[in-house]
């Protein structure tokens, strides 16, 4: 049986790993992301050879260092498996591989409409067992969460920090270590705030956008407080239903724009 090698890149299915890389801050994550979009991407498939560390070399031009901790991480992320003396493979079964979110891949609307389901589904329950869990300090490093936020709308800032924190906050005062934990695992995914210029024309909008969201906040920090549980429920369930929705009505404009745009058209 021969095995199956991929070495070099010919043609239009050609390999992203080996294309020359534009400059980064981080090499190795870049080589790194560049074999698992050409792995997740089935032009590497289960139980194929990576080129070797001088091919990857040569075409990406770095040094075997950051080829060695681009495969180490793929490994870790089980996307790739080594074999003493014969070179790094592509993994079989790629289903097993750990849970992950890129934070450095520039997301689109359906990827910040998936993360923001997966968030709604922990979140409201997080909400419920803050009501019924909460400590007095807790409820203070919530209640300073939320002025924070005013502090930053009063600056005409975003409040993109302020807001994570605040339902950080929340998380922690479940008393459950997992639920601040996955948070810190979405990172900056959980609060898409950047993309509210793409749903919020101009700075008044943006403003009355912004203050509106502070007042669904208010609302769950109140029912937390209240200790209703099945207010607080309720609060995040409309809070992040509503965020669901604008990217949903978003997604939906642009694709109504798309299908009306004529082919070969300007975008």
């Amino acid at each position: 049986m021969t095995r199956r090698v991929i070495g070099r890149a010919e043609g239009p299915g050609k390999l992203a790993t080996l294309q020359p890389l534009p400059p980064s801050r981080n090499l190795a994550d870049t080589v790194a992301a560049r074999i698992a979009a050409d792995i997740v991407g089935r032009r590497l498939p289960p139980g194929a050879r990576l080129p070797t560390e001088q091919e990857m070399m040569a075409a990406l031009g770095v040094s075997r260092t950051v080829v060695r901790e681009a495969v180490a991480a793929l490994k870790a992320d089980g996307l790739v498996t080594t074999r003493q003396g014969s070179g790094a493979f592509v993994a079989t079964d790629l289903a097993a591989r750990p849970f992950r979110i890129d934070a450095d891949r520039s997301m689109q609307l359906a990827d910040v409409v998936d993360v923001m389901e997966l968030r709604t589904a922990i979140e409201i329950e997080a909400a419920a067992l803050a009501a019924r869990r909460a400590t007095a300090r807790h409820l203070g490093a919530v209640g300073e969460a939320l002025e924070r936020i005013d502090a930053a709308l009063q600056r005409s800032e975003g409040a993109v920090a302020e807001d994570f924190a605040f339902h950080h906050a929340i998380a922690a005062a479940t008393g459950n270590a997992q639920y601040p934990r996955f948070l810190e695992f979405l990172g900056h995914h959980v609060i898409p705030r950047q993309r509210v210029r793409l749903t919020v024309g101009t700075a008044e909008q943006q403003r009355a956008y912004l203050a509106g969201i502070q007042d669904e906040h208010r609302r769950i920090f109140a029912a937390i407080r209240a200790r209703d549980a099945d207010a607080a429920r309720a609060a995040m369930r409309a809070h992040l239903e509503r965020s669901l929705e604008r990217y949903r009505s978003l997604m939906r404009r642009r694709g109504r724009a798309a299908l009306a745009t004529p082919r070969g058209g300007s975008r």
